[in-house]
């Protein structure tokens, strides 16, 4: 069960191929550190590759047939593309889809105060990180405000070389003896995860008067005076942070990493190293039999719950759209398209990391530069909240993508009794039809700087490939 490293296999065309695709994922990366920010960037090139609005086609009474290609965005969080194949849609699709969610900090709805001369924004972290990662590292604040008009003012402050950056602060060396007799849960609080934004007040003379002449109390001047910074560089008031979803991330540009250039170092690969393949293989597949769709759905981190989440009906419903523009919709033939459908729930995996080795059992996990991770199962601890595949999907898949010689490896999260975790998968293997996880193994998986293999991405682009192109397994 040796697994061979990709990079053994690669021509002087395929490497550059693969860092090639390595340097459009990281100008991915870098310009899609939220899900409304991928969904923008998704759409711009969807539309550059000939994909037209779902719900423009539905207005304009469009029929749709094979190689028409079309898409949907829902809530600006969430998004589903397909391309129409010429077989019918009761054979079943062939289904690509990762979330492009990734843990952060949050800010509250009535996040602003003031302490000793600093100003803060509260927070609340949003999915599984280790909270003494986000303290004292550079963090960017990106995000939009809607005020009471309806107008929507983007935020994106601390990712260009002249943005201030902010950051969490952290208790000194000096006087640390009792934090760190803490466990590593419980050496930062959540609530003091709150981000510092300035510490200048506004400017009093000796009869009360700010600079420019307002009557002001002298009481949190320093908020105050934040608060003028954003109501003259973008008319928001602090009564506007109740209606804003305002995300902090680490500022600064992905990387490559190692002195071969063989790594990726840069925020929010999970699951942005899936979901960017997986659109790739979606926009470059062409002439298809069975219809493809993918999948860049929000909300995964935190249970795939909410109006933008795996678990609502928005891919459901934009599927009978499509049905319907076809001339094949109906309640049965959409039940027969689920159930005959074939899913690869693209998500990433656990890279073996030796520097930690006793959380893995080292046969049943995934390496770096091994290709393309399968996860039979997920879930934990008895496989908890898992889709567990069949075998004869497994070897149906595995068909595929040895005829393309295409670098795969199978893997566990960790062992058994260590923890676990979950995807997507299990909520579309409701529909009855075939699910398995796969996709690229991460370093530090869940951090603020996520490490992934460019040979892993590329196996992962060209497995995705293979599988829209040559999948056609069903139920029936």
């Amino acid at each position: 069960m040796e697994r061979v490293n990709a990079w053994n296999n690669y021509d002087p065309g395929m490497l550059r191929s693969c860092m090639d695709l390595s340097d459009d994922y990281k100008d991915f990366l870098d310009n899609g550190k939220t899900e409304r920010e991928c969904v923008d960037w998704f759409v711009n090139e969807a539309e550059k590759n000939g994909y037209i609005e779902l719900s423009e086609a539905i207005k304009e009474g469009k029929r749709l047939s094979a190689g028409d290609r079309v898409y949907s965005v829902w809530m600006n969080k969430s998004m589903v593309l397909f391309e129409i194949g010429s077989d019918p849609f009761e054979n079943g699709l062939n289904i690509l889809g990762a979330h492009i969610d990734s843990p952060r900090l949050d800010i509250k709805q009535n996040p602003m105060y003031e302490d000793s001369d600093i100003a803060f924004l509260d927070t609340h972290y949003y999915g599984g990180i280790k909270k003494y990662q986000y303290v004292t590292i550079p963090l960017a604040i990106h995000g939009v405000i809607v005020k009471k008009s309806g107008e929507t003012v983007i935020l994106r402050v601390g990712e260009d070389e002249d943005d201030p950056v902010f950051f969490v602060s952290d208790l000194l060396i000096h006087l640390s003896q009792e934090q760190l007799k803490k466990p590593g849960s419980a050496v930062v609080d959540g609530e003091a995860l709150d981000l510092i934004i300035g510490s200048r007040p506004l400017t009093f003379d000796t009869n009360g008067k700010t600079e420019k002449g307002d009557k002001e109390n002298g009481k949190e001047a320093v908020k105050k005076a934040v608060l003028r910074i954003l109501y003259d560089n973008y008319g928001i008031s602090e009564k506007d942070f109740e209606s804003a979803e305002l995300e902090i991330v680490p500022a600064g540009r992905s990387r490559d990493a190692g002195f071969d250039r063989s790594m990726i170092l840069g925020y929010g690969q999970d699951d942005r190293a899936c979901a960017y393949p997986s659109f790739r293989a979606q926009i470059e597949t062409h002439d298809l039999k069975r219809t493809s769709c993918t999948l860049l759905v929000d909300k995964e981190e935190i249970g795939s719950v909410g109006a933008t989440g795996m678990k609502s009906r928005f891919f459901e419903n934009a599927l009978a759209e499509v049905m319907n523009l076809c001339g094949q919709y109906s309640e049965l033939a959409l039940r027969r398209t689920l159930a005959n459908s074939c899913m690869l729930s693209s998500d990433v995996s656990a890279a073996y990391d030796p520097s930690y080795g006793s959380a893995f059992e080292k046969k049943n996990t995934s390496f770096l530069g091994k290709g393309m991770t399968f996860h039979k199962y997920t879930g934990s601890r008895g496989k908890l909240s898992s889709n567990d595949a069949n075998a004869e999907y497994i070897a149906y898949l595995r068909g595929i993508f040895e005829k393309e010689n295409i670098c795969t490896q199978t893997a566990e999260v960790g062992k058994v009794d260590m923890g676990g975790g979950g995807t997507i998968a299990f909520i579309m293997a409701l529909y009855g039809m075939n699910v398995i996880d796969c996709g690229v193994p991460v370093l530090s998986m869940h951090s603020p700087w996520e490490a992934t293999s460019k040979a892993d991405l590329y196996e992962t682009y060209r497995g995705y490939k293979a599988f829209l192109r040559e999948a056609s397994y069903t139920n029936f």
